[in-house]
Parts: structure tokens; C-alpha cells; sequence
């Protein structure tokens, strides 16, 4: 009696320990023997994950009782072991021992499908599925079936072969009960949504009304809805209700029916703009405005176009009153958002929450983190400096770089992301100096960086000593005077500069480097640099001075000569930037809820997801799977007195 309770106990630690409950052991009433006392001692090691140490007491036990109650029990935790440490053909060995030297043990079945779980933990998947079918000719066990058939469905589904999987799970539901039924129900889950329509549809036919055909139906509408692909959802969720009234589920299916036709609501054709039509900002606020209602009127011209609506709040470049607007604009019904320039985070929060697709202007670089609903159409300093810095190593092969850069925000994000994209290039930057804002002298910075700042100390000046054999006067140019002779000359160890400020600064800047003989290095700025005011502060010392843009309206493309051309005979102005930006945005959010199969707002979300070069004028866009922007930039560089762009 003492070893069959012994057994029982050991047996229920065994349980408990793989459901992850190391800590349990279960009071023996009666006196233990060697071979009990050191079964324990090694299940004390592996409970406390001493791995090594308890493999060396369950051998020692194997060895010393071959024929105790508890060898099938340590051949188990050996192979335990080995699976845990990575080893699986130990494990395996470990297992079928228990199989051939200790037949009759209540182990047997649970060793035959661990050796089918090293072979899915070493991906040998074929192995598996080969293996598993004379396994279960030898296993009666409902929970061992049932094991079987979920761990070959999810062998299935590591090999992509999702319609194999739910098969197996479809089996495995068939064997199940509570709680066991919540896990095959959430395989199913998973493995629906990588079936389409037509598949599930021929599966169901194909069982009729039995069991879990119903089940598959619900599944899978109920993850359309959670990947919010609506119109999915409610027709297979309207199928299921009819074909199925009785179902446990289908109360709920019309319930979820109902909830997901009011996320319909929404003015299909209608988008909002939140834009800062006032206070600091209203230059910005006008110019995208402006872009937009081109893009309005010229896609409305259209015969065959749907007739789009614009809603405008002005946002003050308010934090709050941009959230606020966005809530406006969602009980308005619109179907997306254009904007905000300023003030972006609030209001992607706010459209977030409400599952409102919202495209930013914005430079902020994290601003699509906050959701799947918020994306960006605008360049960021990063694009910026990458552009900058991938042609300058790539394309010019240039190696060494000098940076000088205003002492406030703007200038050291600028200064920090070329230092660090320079370096991930393979590049190096051997010279960094700031100068404050208000400098109009840029000696001192420029002086540093070509080493002419510091005094030469006293040994390594000029001496009156002659070099044997010639003459201190041949070293001068005829009428060049002493004091001519020892002024230091700049060490200009690098081939390029970088300059993230503005137009007027890097006018007064860039002259200033000639003056102290930085000549023959290129000129790189952020694109505040295309603006006429460079070029007439520093005309001749600012050619081939190169800097990124998001919009040329100069280029050879005739997408653009277009767009220009309309802006000018509209507005009776050049377009920047800021105009081409919102036109594009607005022409690609149009483009998209005129779509007749686009009928939730999910639906406007996803299709910006797959959004693949979009030609527009500021070029072809794309968002990534963050929402973030992708777009290759514009380089243009200063040639006589225009910008010209680069190939």
C-alpha cells in the first residue's frame, strides 16, 4: 500500500509541476525508502530548475532501482529535462526507453507524444505528421487523442497549411470538453481567419449541421470584426445566424451584427480638415488649405467621381481645441481626417479612440506609434539626414564630415541624427561645433573645427634653426613678409559640412568658412536652405551647396509642371511645399472613400495600410505598417542663381 499512495502522490507533483505550479508537494503519511526519499530529492532539483543536478538523481535512481515504482516516472522527467535544455534526441532516447523496458507503465502514452513534441521543437514537421498517425493506433485515451490531434494542427499550421489544421482541431473539438474546449476553440479562432470565404463555406457544406460547423461560421466572423474588415464579418455573421438559429452563439452574432452597422454611420464622401487657420501658425494653416480645395475641385470635375464634402475647424494650434475638433468631426460623420500641421499628438489620440482615420502633416516621428488609425503624410529630420547622408557616402563617396549647428532644439535633433546616421554608413564625423542664436560672428566655431582656434604651443611653433643645406628664405614667396610666413594654416580634414539652420544664418555662415580657406568641401543643409535668401547673401560661395525637399516645383516631371501651372492660374502664386503636401493628401484620401466597396471607416484605414506608391506631386508614397510615411526625398543643390535638382 505504502508505494501505490507513494505513486499517487509523485504522479499528482508530476501533474502539477507542468501546468507550472513548481512549489507543491503533497504530505506522504508514512515513512519513506531510499529510492522514494531520492525520487524527491530529484524533483526538489527540478523544481528548482537544477537541472544538471536533478538529471544526475533520477539516473542515479534509475540505476540503483531499475525496478522501483518510480523508474517510468524519472525516464519521464529525464526526457523533460533534455527537452528543456535543447537536446532532443537524448529526450527521445530517454522516452522510448520508458516505452520498451517499462511497457506497462501509466507513462507510456504521455512518453509516445512527448517524442512527437521534440520533433515539433526541432521542426521536423513531416517527421511529425508521419510519426503521429501510429501513435494514435496505440492510444485509447480521450486527453491523449485529443493532445495528439492539437499538436499536429498546430504542426499544420507551422508548415502554412492552415485548411490541414482545422481538421485536426475540428477533431480535437469533437474530443473535448470544459475547459479543454476554450483552447480548440481559440486554434480554430486562429486558424479560420487564414481560410477565406469559399474554403470555410466548403467546409461547412461538407460537415452540414454537425458540429462545429456552426462554430467555424461564428469564428470566423468574429475575426473579421476584431480585424474590423466589416463587411466580411456581417455577411458571414448574417449566414451563420440563419443557417444555425438554435446555436449557443447565434444570440450573440446578431448582437455583434448590430453593434458593427452603426460603425457604418458615416458620411461616406465627407473629410475633415483640421488645419491652424489662426494665431501663430495661419501662413501654414492657408497654404494647406489652399492645396486641398485644388485637389477638391479638380477631383469633383471629374463626371465620373463621386461629389466630396470638406468640414474645416480651425485649430488655433491649440492642443485641445484640435481635440476637441476631432470630436466635432466624428459626430459629423466624416470619413476621415486631413491634418492636423501643429498640434498632431491630441488630435491622433483623439481620432484613435474613435477609430477615425486620420493622416497628420506633421514632422513629429513617432506620431503613427500611437495607433493603426493615425498615419503621416510629411517628411521627418530623420528622411531628411538619411537622404542627405546615403548620396553624400554612396553616390559621392565622401568620408569624413564636420557638422556645425545652432545651440537650440532644432539644430542638435539635426546634429545628433547625421552624427549617427554618418557612422551607420561607415562614415565619421571628426569635427562637431555649436554657436547660440543670436551670433552673427562665426569665427570662434569655424576656427575650432579647422584647428585654428587654440594658440600653437611654444615647441611646436617656427624656429630661427635652419634645416642643414637651406635657406629659412626659400620657404617664402618672394615679398611674403615674417609674420605672413608663421600665421597657421586650417586643417580641413574633412570633405563635407553639415549646416542645420536657416536660410540667413547659413548666408552669413557660409561665407565666413571661405574666409578661413574651408573651400573644396561640400555644403549640405536641411531643406530651409531652398529658399532665395541663401543664394543672395552667399551667391558665390553657396554654389553646389545640396540640401532634401519633399516638392520641387521646378521639376522635369509632368505631374508637377501641372499641378504648378493650375495653382498659379488659381491662386496667382507659386505652390511650396506645405500646398503640395495637403493636395496630395487630400487627392489619395479622395481617391479612396470614392471606392464602392470601401463602406466603414476600417476600411478607409486599411486601404491607406496598402497604400503603394501613390503618384502624387511631391512623388510616390507609401505608408509603412507603422502608418509612418515612406517617400524617397528630393535633392537639390544651388547652381548660378536657382535650385536644380539632382538625378
Amino acid at each position: 500500500m505504502r508505494k501505490i499512495n507513494l505513486k499517487f502522490v509523485i504522479i499528482a507533483v508530476l501533474f502539477l509541476c507542468s501546468c507550472g505550479l513548481k512549489d507543491i508537494f503533497l504530505p506522504v503519511p508514512v515513512k519513506l525508502g531510499p529510492g522514494d526519499e531520492l525520487f524527491l530529492k530529484a524533483e526538489k532539483l527540478y523544481q528548482a530548475e537544477s537541472y544538471e543536478k536533478a538529471l544526475n538523481a533520477y539516473n542515479e535512481y534509475l540505476s540503483r532501482f531499475f525496478y522501483g515504482p518510480l523508474a517510468g516516472a524519472s525516464l519521464m522527467k529525464t526526457g523533460a529535462i533534455y527537452t528543456v535544455l535543447g537536446d532532443y534526441a537524448k529526450a527521445r532516447d530517454s522516452y522510448q526507453r520508458l516505452i520498451v523496458e517499462y511497457s506497462d507503465s501509466s507513462f507510456v502514452p504521455d512518453a509516445r507524444i512527448e517524442m512527437l513534441v521534440t520533433f515539433y521543437n526541432e521542426g521536423k514537421y513531416e517527421k511529425l505528421i508521419k510519426e503521429a498517425d501510429s501513435v494514435l493506433e496505440k492510444i485509447v485515451s480521450r486527453i491523449h487523442i485529443l493532445r495528439i490531434y492539437i499538436l499536429v494542427g498546430d504542426t499544420y499550421i507551422a508548415i502554412g497549411s492552415p485548411l490541414d489544421a482545422l481538421h485536426f482541431y475540428t477533431s480535437a473539438f469533437e474530443k473535448s470538453k470544459d475547459p479543454e474546449r476554450e483552447i480548440v476553440i481559440s486554434k480554430l479562432k486562429e486558424t479560420v481567419i487564414q481560410l477565406d470565404k469559399t474554403e470555410i463555406m466548403s467546409i461547412v457544406k461538407h460537415m452540414g449541421y454537425k458540429p462545429p460547423a456552426g462554430m467555424l461560421m461564428y469564428l470566423y466572423g468574429l475575426k473579421k470584426a476584431e480585424k474590423e474588415q466589416y463587411d466580411d464579418a456581417i455577411m458571414m455573421l448574417s449566414d451563420f445566424a440563419d443557417r444555425f438559429p438554435e446555436h449557443n452563439y447565434a444570440g450573440q452574432a446578431k448582437k455583434i451584427i448590430e453593434e458593427l452597422s452603426t460603425k457604418a454611420v458615416y458620411s461616406r464622401y465627407t473629410i475633415g480638415c483640421l488645419l491652424p487657420l489662426s494665431g501663430y501658425y495661419k501662413d501654414f494653416g492657408v497654404k494647406a488649405l489652399r492645396g486641398i480645395e485644388l485637389a477638391l475641385g479638380q477631383f469633383c470635375a471629374q463626371s465620373d467621381r463621386p461629389s466630396i464634402k470638406i468640414i474645416i475647424k480651425d485649430t488655433g494650434s491649440d492642443p485641445d481645441i484640435a481635440a476637441n475638433a476631432v470630436k466635432e468631426l466624428f459626430e459629423e460623420h466624416v470619413a476621415a481626417i486631413i491634418g492636423p500641421i501643429f498640434t498632431a499628438e491630441s488630435a491622433a489620440l483623439e481620432a484613435q479612440s474613435r477609430g477615425l482615420p486620420i493622416v497628420t502633416i506633421t514632422q513629429k516621428d513617432n506620431i503613427a506609434d500611437i495607433g493603426d488609425y493615425v498615419f503621416r503624410n510629411f517628411f521627418t529630420p530623420k528622411m531628411q539626414v538619411e537622404t542627405i547622408v546615403s548620396y553624400a557616402i554612396e553616390e559621392l563617396e565622401l568620408k569624413n564630415f564636420a557638422i556645425l549647428y545652432p545651440n537650440e532644439n532644432y539644430g542638435k535633433v539635426f546634429m545628433n541624427l547625421f552624427w549617427d546616421e554618418v557612422m551607420a554608413h561607415g562614415g565619421k564625423v571628426v569635427g562637431i561645433e555649436s554657436y547660440e542664436l543670436d551670433s552673427t560672428d562665426f569665427a570662434d566655431p569655424i576656427k575650432k573645427l579647422v584647428g585654428l582656434y587654440y594658440e600653437l604651443p611654444e615647441d611646436l611653433k617656427n624656429t630661427d634653426e635652419l634645416i642643414e643645406g637651406e635657406d629659412k628664405s626659400d620657404d617664402f614667396e618672394e615679398g611674403k613678409n615674417e609674420n605672413e610666413a608663421d600665421e597657421p594654416k586650417p586643417v580641413i580634414d574633412f570633405d563635407a559640412i553639415f549646416i542645420p539652420d536657416s536660410p540667413k544664418r547659413a548666408g552669413l555662415i557660409i561665407p565666413q568658412l571661405s574666409f578661413y580657406d574651408v573651400d573644396n568641401v561640400y555644403l549640405f543643409g536641411t531643406n530651409l536652405w531652398r529658399s532665395d535668401i541663401l543664394i543672395k547673401m552667399a551667391y558665390q560661395y553657396a554654389q553646389n551647396a545640396i540640401m532634401p525637399d519633399i516638392f520641387f516645383a521646378e521639376s522635369s516631371s509632368e505631374k508637377v509642371r501641372d499641378f504648378v501651372r493650375t495653382f498659379e492660374k488659381t491662386f496667382r502664386e507659386k505652390p511650396d511645399f506645405i500646398e503640395a503636401v495637403a493636395y496630395d493628401t487630400a487627392m489619395m484620401l479622395f481617391q479612396i472613400v470614392s471606392r464602392p466597396d470601401v463602406r466603414f471607416r476600417s476600411a478607409v484605414k486599411n486601404e491607406l495600410m496598402k497604400l503603394s506608391n501613390f503618384q502624387g506631386v511631391t512623388g510616390l508614397t507609401s505608408f509603412d505598417n507603422n502608418g509612418g510615411f515612406k517617400k524617397d526625398l528630393y535633392l537639390l543643390k544651388i547652381k548660378g542663381n536657382k535650385f536644380v535638382e539632382l538625378e
